[in-house]
């Protein structure tokens, strides 16, 4: 059973920069793509960026591409998302997700493992 464990979320202003992160423990997280996710207010949930188990390939939503970057330290048993020129629309609680498999989806539902979310709040 893995547990996942996001930090980093806060509030800033437009134009600002955060970085995410989520500490993996109780599972071999070299196993496991990643995927991040995000459910803004009112919305469903939906793909953000995800890895490969290496992190050889990464994948982007259009909303966030060349803004956003994933990365993972497997040595660390972590997963990073770093989000440069934040919109007011990106507002909202952001996820990270285990996948048993080599590379990520963008289906929520092959993913086994769920973080309890952190809130990103980017004001106007």
């Amino acid at each position: 059973q893995m547990q996942l464990l996001e930090s980093g979320g806060g509030m800033v202003q437009a134009g600002g920069s955060l970085r995410l992160s989520c500490a993996a423990s109780g599972g071999t997280f070299s196993s496991y793509a990643m995927g991040w996710f995000r459910q803004g207010p009112g919305k469903e949930r939906e793909f953000v960026t995800g890895i490969s188990r290496s992190g050889g390939s990464t994948s982007y939503a259009d909303s966030v591409k060349g803004r956003f970057t994933i990365s993972r330290d497997n040595a660390k048993n972590t997963v990073y998302l770093q989000m440069n020129s934040l919109k007011p629309e990106d507002t909202a609680v952001y996820y990270c997700a285990a996948r048993p498999r080599l590379l990520y989806t963008t289906d929520r539902r092959e993913y086994r493992y769920w973080g309890q979310g952190t809130q990103v709040t980017v004001s106007s």
